[in-house]
C-alpha cells in the first residue's frame, strides 16, 4: 500500500463497539438474513435494471437503497437544508461527498441521491461483485499510486461533464464517527471545478436511542481491520439505531480559490459539532500537517 494514502487511526476494539440495547440472537439473525437477501437481491437485478430509462432507474435504486438499512434493523431520517431540488434528481454534472463512516453509507447515500459511486481499482477485479459494480457503473481509480491521480481526476470529470451525478467519499478511508473525521483530499475537487460542477456535500451520522444526541453509534464504525461479517452481526444485535442524512446546501465549484479551498470548505460543511475522540483528532492534525502536495496536470 501507498505511504501516501489516508489511513485512519480507528481500530475495531478501540471504536467500533455498542454500549446500548441488544436484540436476541434470534431475531437479530432474521434482521441479518433479510438483509443480505435484499443486498444480493439488488446485485443480481443490476443487468435488468441498467436496462431501465434513467428516470425510473433512479428511482428502483433509491427505493432499493432506501430498503437496505432498514431491512438490518436501522431507522433513517433525512433532512434537506437549502436543496435546490426538492425531488432530489438534480440534473446532473453534480459531485456529492460524504463523510464515510460505515458500508451503510452507501446504499444511505443512494437512497437520497443515487449517482456513480467512486470506488478504488481493487473492486473491479473481486469476483461476482466486480462485474457488477462495472455494470452498475461504478467509476474506478487507481488509489494505489500518486502518478495515477491525474487519471482519476479525468474519469471524474468526464463523468461530471456528461450530466452524472458522481458520490464520492474523500475521506478515503473510513473512520469512527466521533468528530469530524479525517481531512477531505481535494483531487475529485479539481474534477468538479474542471467542469464547473456543483458539490453537494452530505453529513452521515449513526445515534441510538439511549444517546440521540450524543455519540456516535460505534456499532455501525466499519474501521481497521474489521471483517465485514464482524460488522454484520454487531450492526443487526445493536437495538435502537438511526442513521441520520442531511442534504446540505450545494457549492459553487466555481466559488473557491483552489480544490483544497473548496475540499475544506465542503469538510466544514459536514462537520458535526461533536468532540472528536482523541485518536481522530489527533491523526487530522498529523495529516494536514504531513500529508503530500497533489500535483495534477491538465
Amino acid at each position: 500500500m501507498s505511504v501516501w494514502l489516508p489511513v485512519a487511526p480507528c481500530t475495531p476494539a478501540g471504536c467500533a463497539r455498542h454500549t446500548g440495547a441488544v436484540r436476541a440472537p434470534l431475531p437479530a439473525a432474521l434482521l441479518l438474513l433479510s438483509g443480505c437477501t435484499l443486498v444480493l437481491l439488488g446485485v443480481a437485478c443490476v443487468p435488468l435494471v441498467r436496462l431501465l430509462g434513467p428516470a425510473p432507474r433512479r428511482r428502483l435504486i433509491r427505493r432499493w437503497a432506501h430498503a437496505v438499512p432498514r431491512a438490518f434493523g436501522v431507522r433513517v431520517t433525512v433532512r434537506r437544508h437549502a436543496v435546490d431540488h426538492p425531488s432530489g434528481d438534480a440534473p446532473g454534472g453534480e459531485l456529492v461527498v460524504a463523510n464515510h463512516i460505515s458500508w451503510l453509507d452507501i446504499p444511505l447515500v443512494a437512497s437520497v441521491l443515487p449517482g456513480r459511486m467512486v470506488a478504488k481499482s481493487e473492486i473491479r477485479r473481486w469476483p461476482l461483485l466486480g462485474p457488477l459494480a462495472a455494470l452498475g457503473g461504478t467509476l474506478f481509480i487507481d488509489r494505489e499510486r500518486l502518478r495515477a491521480l491525474p487519471a482519476a481526476v479525468r474519469t471524474i470529470a468526464t463523468a461530471l461533464r456528461s450530466g452524472s451525478r458522481v458520490v464520492v467519499f474523500p475521506e478515503g478511508s473510513t473512520w469512527c464517527g466521533r468528530g469530524g473525521g479525517g481531512a477531505f483530499r481535494p483531487a475529485a475537487f479539481q474534477a468538479a471545478i474542471d467542469v464547473g460542477a456543483t458539490v453537494r456535500p452530505v453529513r452521515v451520522a449513526y445515534r441510538t436511542a439511549a444517546h440521540h444526541d450524543g455519540p456516535a453509534a460505534g456499532a455501525v464504525a466499519f474501521v481497521g481491520s474489521d471483517p465485514l461479517a464482524a460488522s454484520l452481526w454487531r450492526v443487526v444485535r445493536a437495538a435502537g439505531l438511526t442513521a441520520h442524512i442531511d442534504v446540505l446546501a450545494p457549492i459553487p465549484a466555481d466559488g473557491e480559490n483552489g480544490r483544497r479551498a473548496l475540499a475544506d470548505r465542503a469538510r466544514t460543511a459536514v462537520l458535526n459539532t461533536e468532540k472528536p475522540c482523541r485518536c481522530c483528532q489527533t491523526a487530522v492534525a498529523s495529516d494536514r500537517a504531513n500529508r503530500p502536495a497533489e500535483s495534477v496536470h491538465h
